[in-house]
């Protein structure tokens, strides 16, 4: 069974940008270091050797590209080749005026009604999904991306089969 994930930039149609020195698909490296106490149920977790539950090779970027194709620039740079640095300030919403509180509500609003185009959910565990050979997956929009995403990395350990706890 093929586990590749090294998916075509759509700025040049390879797979990672690797014709614009984007990235290149390349064998997922696991660590090797002992697992802390942070993992006492020892494979369960599909999270333990992330991503090669699902994949052996992925997109490895470059420089300052980032994301699953290498299409997207790393936080706190921009610019057509990620090399523009930008200074991002995460305010507190209660110092926003009227107009900046009704701007961010409203791309809140979007986000719920956007779906993304990049990306899908898992809706089975691994072991409901044979181990990765009956893909069970969704669309999502991209609020509840976001939500998915959180959830995900700071939900508790599987314990035994597909219970969560």
């Amino acid at each position: 069974m093929e586990k590749e994930c090294c998916p075509p930039w759509r700025g040049d149609g390879s797979p990672c940008g690797q014709l614009s020195g984007r990235g290149s698909c390349q064998d997922v490296l696991l660590s090797s270091a002992p697992r802390g106490p942070q993992f006492p149920f020892t494979g369960v977790d599909d999270r333990e050797s992330w991503p090669s539950v699902f994949y052996n090779r992925t997109c490895q970027c470059s420089g300052n590209f980032m994301g699953f194709n290498c299409g997207n620039c790393k936080f706190g740079f921009g610019g057509p080749n990620c090399t523009e640095r930008r200074l991002l300030v995460r305010r507190n919403i209660f110092d926003l005026s009227i107009s900046e509180k009704d701007k961010f509500l409203a791309y809140l609003t979007l986000a719920k009604h956007t779906v993304s185009t990049d990306y899908v959910i898992p809706t089975g565990t691994y072991g409901q999904m044979n181990n990765g050979t009956t893909p069970m997956f969704n669309d999502v929009n991209i609020y509840d991306l976001f939500v998915w995403m959180h959830y995900y990395v700071s939900r508790d350990t599987l314990l035994g089969g597909s219970e969560i706890w």
